[in-house]
This record gives C-alpha cells, sequence and structure tokens, in this order.
C-alpha cells in the first residue's frame, strides 16, 4: 500500500507561482510513477505531469514551459513547482501513484489551487 498527502494549494494571482508536494509513505520501493492529476468543476480529470522511477518527466502540453516536476528521495516527496498560473489552472489537483508488476493505483486527498484574474 502507498499513502499520499498532498499540500501546497491556495489562491494566487495570474502569473502567481505556487509548489505542490506530494509525500508518499508506505510500500514505496516498489512505485513507478507519481503523477499529478488536475480537475475542474465540469471538467474530466486530466494528466499534468508525471515521474517515473527512473527519473522520465512527461508533461501536458498546456503546462510544459510553466510546471516543473521533482522528486527529493531523501524526503518522499514529489513536487509540481507552477510558475506563470493562469485562471484555466484553477483546478483541484491530484497526486497519483501505481506500484508494482500490476500497477496498482492510489491517489492522495487532493489540494485546492485557484488562480484569480
Amino acid at each position: 500500500q502507498v499513502q499520499l498527502v498532498e499540500s501546497g494549494g491556495g489562491l494566487v494571482q495570474a502569473g502567481g507561482s505556487l509548489r505542490l508536494s506530494c509525500a508518499y509513505s508506505g510500500s514505496i520501493f516498489s512505485i513507478n510513477a507519481i503523477r499529478w492529476y488536475r480537475q475542474a468543476p465540469g471538467k474530466q480529470r486530466e494528466l499534468v505531469a508525471a515521474i517515473t522511477n527512473g527519473g522520465s518527466l512527461n508533461y501536458t502540453d498546456s503546462v510544459k514551459g510553466r510546471f516543473t516536476i521533482s522528486r527529493d528521495n531523501a524526503k518522499n516527496t514529489v513536487y509540481l513547482q507552477m510558475n506563470s498560473l493562469r485562471p484555466e489552472d484553477t483546478a483541484l489537483y491530484y497526486c497519483n501513484a501505481d506500484q508494482g508488476p500490476k500497477k496498482y493505483d492510489y491517489w492522495g486527498q487532493g489540494t485546492q489551487v485557484t488562480v484569480s484574474s
């Protein structure tokens, strides 16, 4: 089992920055990848960024050049640095991890990001 706890959300003006944190614990040795998703009201959940166990990074097109995903293994934490925030980035941001060969899915409780215009 893997436990995920997000933090760092808040209210920010357009053009501002926030850093989200996802602290992971439990059976972390078999995590394959950790991802950030977001879901805005009335919209489907979308993948924002991902970091694999091997260090590969992926971003959705709308955040490329603005968001950076990184990992601190000593702190068992994955970060999402979000710069140049836009009102359309407003959403509930979730941390997700898949574990083991069967890729069991785990989710955090989410952290709200609100960007005012």
